[in-house]
């Protein structure tokens, strides 16, 4: 048995399928994966995603030792503001992928991936400078994900505002009574909010939103769900798109990685491989033939292996069967024809632009269409 969330109760009650993640035990699906993937586009899905790691990075010496920790400009935060950004190695491979969000001058909270909690603050913990303080808030945190079109009605009925926090903007305020930091992101290629509250009061705000945002659409969303979103949006999920073997450019992630933000661990490795050129590089994959790319899959070309899905499934907004894929240069063009093998099968594949799906952005609310990428 894996560990639980302070949301747990609510999923065991709703009959929610469980599966083992990250060493947590999580809500994988409620209705059904098609039917939450099809709520968080088109109306709003709750996440429970309190397995994710926090850690409180403070001091005054915090700003300079994440500018070495991490390839984003931390500097350049003011309070108040998150940003995307990684941890690498000195190889240049990449320990995690994480949020950082400037909380005031000489404070911050790093947000990592589950399964990499105990990892991320073991590296952190051996590089850290004198005068500043590492304090792990994995446990007394709750982290819910509101996400979806009408993510700005549901925290307006629970807060009573919604559209003044801008896009990674994080503020500190009372949703349904709770009391939390608001901010502004997530991970399913939709609008949405994270809700950092104190974990005896993560139960409370979960069925507090489900109740107001009921009758606006909310619906409770799984872990399936959200790796078919983020699939879509052909957003990273670490162990698949970057791991310790995968820098972030292999990834296609060098507008994450701010070359002037300082002497970052790992920088000197990249610059090497910025300036040779990456001998692979992550695409999206289009199925030509009837199958599912999925993870571990290899990708041929003329009967060559020149690499393997990084991620697959069926896209339910874009319906088509699509994946990520780490794959030799010389085939990453959009229009290349490559083969997946499935089950011992080679079946034709087309690489695309990524994302597979973007959502709309419009002031007119409903104008618009989704744009789907590379997939026609």
């Amino acid at each position: 048995m894996g560990k639980r969330t302070p949301i747990y109760p609510a999923h065991e009650a709703m009959g929610a399928k469980i599966i083992e993640f990250g060493g947590w035990d999580m809500p994988v699906q409620y209705a059904g994966i098609l039917e939450e993937h099809r709520g968080v586009r088109t109306r709003a899905g709750l996440f429970d995603v309190s397995h994710m790691g926090e850690f409180e990075i403070s001091g005054p010496e915090s700003t300079p030792f994440l500018q070495r920790m991490v390839t984003g400009n931390v500097a350049a935060l003011s309070p108040g503001r998150a940003m995307y950004t990684m941890m690498c190695l000195p190889s240049g491979g990449t320990v995690d992928d994480l949020l950082v969000y400037r909380l005031d001058a000489d404070r911050y909270m790093l947000v990592v991936n589950a399964a990499n909690t105990a990892k991320d603050l073991a590296w952190l913990q051996e590089h850290r400078l004198p005068g500043v303080e590492i304090a792990d808030r994995t446990e007394e945190t709750a982290l819910l994900a509101l996400q979806g079109p009408e993510a700005v009605a549901v925290l307006r009925a629970a807060k009573g505002d919604g559209e003044s926090l801008k896009p990674f903007r994080a503020e500190v305020g009372s949703v349904a009574g709770v009391q939390g930091l608001i901010s502004r992101t997530g991970y399913t290629g939709e609008d949405g909010f994270e809700l950092y509250v104190p974990a005896d009061r993560g139960l409370e705000l979960w069925d507090r939103l489900l109740e107001i945002g009921g009758p606006i659409g909310l619906i409770p969303a799984g872990l399936g769900a959200r790796d078919t979103l983020r699939l879509e949006a052909a957003l990273p999920l670490y162990g698949h798109e970057l791991t310790e073997e995968i820098t972030p450019l292999e990834a296609g992630l060098e507008a994450f990685v701010k070359w002037d933000a300082g002497d970052f661990i790992g920088r000197d490795a990249l610059l090497s491989q910025l300036e040779r050129g990456v001998t692979r590089r992550l695409v999206g994959l289009v199925m030509v033939d009837r199958g599912i790319p999925r993870s571990g899959y290899a990708v041929k070309s003329g009967g060559r292996e020149i690499g393997w899905v990084t991620s697959g499934s069926f896209g339910p907004t874009v319906q088509r069967n699509i994946g990520l894929a780490m794959v030799e240069e010389e085939f990453a063009s959009p229009g290349q024809a490559l083969d997946v093998v499935v089950r011992g099968r080679s079946l034709a594949a087309t690489v695309v632009e990524k994302p597979f799906y973007k959502r709309a952005r419009s002031s007119a609310k409903g104008a618009g269409a989704p744009g789907l990428g590379g997939v026609q």
